[in-house]
C-alpha cells in the first residue's frame, strides 16, 4: 500500500473517532436545553449520557472479536452506518424515552468504530515508527474533539436548537462509509476468538443493573425492592462473571489478567479518572447554565482550558511514559485532579470566572496527564498476543468509569433536588471528584513500583506458557 493511501486510511479512521468523541462533549453542553424541551428530570439527563456510555462499554470487546472474525472493514462500515442512523434518529426523538433508545443505537455503532479503527491502523502501518506517528495523530483527534465539541455544541444549541447537535454526525458518517468502502482494505485475524455469549450477557447485566440502581435510587428510594434487587443482580452477575470466565478457554474477560497489579491498577485508575471526568462535565453543565445563567455557547467556551490542557499535556505525558515509565504521569494526574476537586468545593454562584477557569485548567492538566499511561500500564509486561485484549479492557474501563461518574453525581444532585440545595449537592459531588483523584494517586503509588512490576512479570510468564488468547 502506498504511503498516500496509508495516510488516507488514517484520515478515514480518524473521522470515526472525531464523530464519536465529538458526540460525548456536544451532548453534555446541550443537556439543559434538551431537558427543558423534553421535560426531563435529572435522572433523564443522566440516562441521555449513560445509555450511550453503558452500551459502548458493554460491547467494545465483542465488537473487536467480531471484526477479527467477519472482517474489520465490514464491521467498521456497519458501525458507521449504525452511528449515522442513530444520530439522525436522536435528532428526531419525540420524547426522552425514544432519545435514550436512539442513544443506545448510536453506541452500538460506536462500539464498532474506535477499537476496530485502531486494528485497521495497526494492520495498515506495519513500520513501527510510522505506526507510532499514526497513533499520535489518532490521539490528537481526541484533543481536537474535546476542544471543538463544547463550542460547536453550544453554538448549535443557542442558534438552531439541541437537535442540531446530532445532525453534524450525519454527513461525516456518510462520507466515511463511502471512503471506507473505496480505500480501506479488508483484513481479518489469522485466528479469531470465539464468541462468549454468556460472558457478554453477564457484563451487560452487571453494568446495567448497577447503573440503574444508582440513577433511579433517589427517585424510587434506596431501600425499595427494585433498587435493592438491582444491586443484588449486579453482585450475582459479578460473581458469575468471575467464576464462568475463569473456566472458559477463550473468555470475553480473562480474569488471569487481574493477577498483574499494573493491569488491575490501570483498570481501576481508568474507572476513577473517567468517573471524575464524567461527573465534572455533567455537573459543570448544570452549574454554569442552569444556576449561573450562562448560555450554552458560553458554557462550552468555559471548558476550553480543559481541552487545551489535554491537547498539550497528553502528548507530553506520552513522551514521559516512553522515557521514564507511567508512574510520574499518573502521580501528577492524581494530584491535579484531587486538588481541582478540593478547590471546586469552595466555588459558589458568585465565584469570579477567572478563578473558576483556573481550577478548570488544573483539572484539565490532570486529565491530560492521565489518559496516555493507562493503556501503557495495562499492557505493560503482557505477551504480545494478549496486549490487544488488555488494551480493550482499559478502553472498557474508561467507559464504565464515565457512566458511573454521571450516575453517582447525578444521584447526589437529584437527592438534593427536593430542598433546592443544588450548590450543597454540587459541593458533595466535587468532594467525590477529589476522592477519585486521590484514588488515582494511591493506586499509582501501589501498582507502578517494584512489587507491581514483579506481579506483571509473573502474570506474563503464566500467560505465555498457557494457550495464548488471540487479540480482539
Amino acid at each position: 500500500m502506498s504511503r498516500r493511501r496509508r495516510i488516507l486510511v488514517l484520515l478515514i479512521c480518524s473521522m470515526s473517532l472525531l464523530i464519536v468523541a465529538l458526540d460525548n462533549t456536544i451532548v453534555n453542553v446541550a443537556l439543559p436545553a434538551l431537558g427543558h424541551d423534553l421535560h426531563a428530570p435529572v435522572s433523564g439527563l443522566q440516562w441521555t449520557i449513560d445509555a450511550y456510555t453503558l452500551t459502548l462499554a458493554s460491547l467494545l470487546m465483542l465488537s473487536g472479536s467480531t471484526a477479527d472474525r467477519i472482517g474489520r472493514r465490514r464491521t467498521f462500515q456497519a458501525g458507521l452506518a449504525f452511528f449515522t442512523v442513530g444520530s439522525l434518529l436522536c435528532s428526531l426523538a419525540p420524547n426522552l424515552t425514544w432519545l435514550v433508545v436512539f442513544r443506545a443505537l448510536q453506541a452500538i455503532g460506536g462500539s464498532m468504530l474506535n477499537p476496530v479503527a485502531m486494528s485497521i491502523i495497526t494492520n495498515t502501518f506495519t513500520d513501527r515508527r510510522e505506526r507510532a506517528q499514526a497513533i499520535g495523530v489518532w490521539g490528537g483527534v481526541v484533543g481536537i474533539s474535546m476542544a471543538l465539541g463544547p463550542v460547536i455544541g453550544g453554538l448549535l444549541t443557542d442558534t438552531v436548537g439541541w437537535r442540531a447537535i446530532f445532525w453534524i454526525n450525519v454527513p461525516i458518517g456518510i462520507l466515511a462509509v463511502i471512503l471506507a468502502w473505496r480505500f480501506v482494505p479488508e483484513s481479518k485475524a489469522p485466528r479469531a476468538r470465539r464468541i462468549d455469549p454468556v460472558g457478554q450477557v453477564l457484563v451487560i447485566a452487571l453494568l446495567a443493573s448497577l447503573t440503574y440502581g444508582i440513577i433511579e435510587g433517589p427517585g424510587k428510594g434506596w431501600t425499595s425492592a427494585t433498587i435493592l434487587g438491582c444491586f443484588v443482580v449486579a453482585l450475582l452477575a459479578l460473581a458469575g462473571l468471575v467464576v464462568y470466565e475463569s473456566r472458559r478457554e477463550e473468555p470475553l474477560l480473562d480474569v488471569r489478567f487481574f493477577r498483574s497489579a499494573p493491569f488491575s491498577g490501570a483498570a481501576a485508575m481508568a474507572i476513577c479518572g473517567f468517573a471524575a471526568l464524567g461527573s465534572f462535565l455533567f455537573l459543570n453543565t448544570l452549574y454554569l447554565q442552569s444556576h449561573r445563567g450562562l448560555t450554552a455557547l458560553d458554557a462550552g467556551l468555559c471548558t476550553l482550558p480543559i481541552a487545551l490542557m489535554a491537547l498539550v499535556f497528553g502528548p507530553l505525558s506520552g513522551r514521559l511514559v516512553g522515557t521514564r515509565g507511567p508512574r510520574a504521569s499518573l502521580l501528577v494526574a492524581g494530584v491535579c485532579m484531587a486538588v481541582a476537586g478540593v478547590l471546586l468545593t469552595r466555588v459558589g454562584l458568585d465565584t469570579p470566572l477567572p478563578a473558576l477557569l483556573a481550577i478548570y485548567t488544573v483539572f484539565g492538566l490532570g486529565f491530560g496527564m492521565l489518559n496516555p499511561p493507562i493503556t501503557n500500564t495495562a499492557v505493560s509486561g503482557m505477551p504480545l498476543a494478549q496486549a490487544g485484549v488488555a488494551a480493550a479492557v482499559a478502553s472498557t474501563s474508561r467507559q464504565v468509569g464515565q457512566s458511573l461518574g454521571v450516575a453517582i453525581s447525578g444521584s447526589v444532585v437529584a437527592s438534593a433536588a427536593s430542598n433546592g440545595d443544588f450548590m450543597g449537592a454540587a459541593h458533595t459531588s466535587w468532594w467525590i471528584i477529589a476522592a477519585y483523584g486521590t484514588l488515582v494517586l494511591c493506586i499509582a503509588l501501589i501498582t507502578t513500583g517494584r512489587w507491581g512490576r514483579a506481579t506483571a512479570d509473573r502474570t506474563a510468564e503464566r500467560l505465555t506458557i498457557m494457550e495464548p488468547v488471540s487479540t480482539p
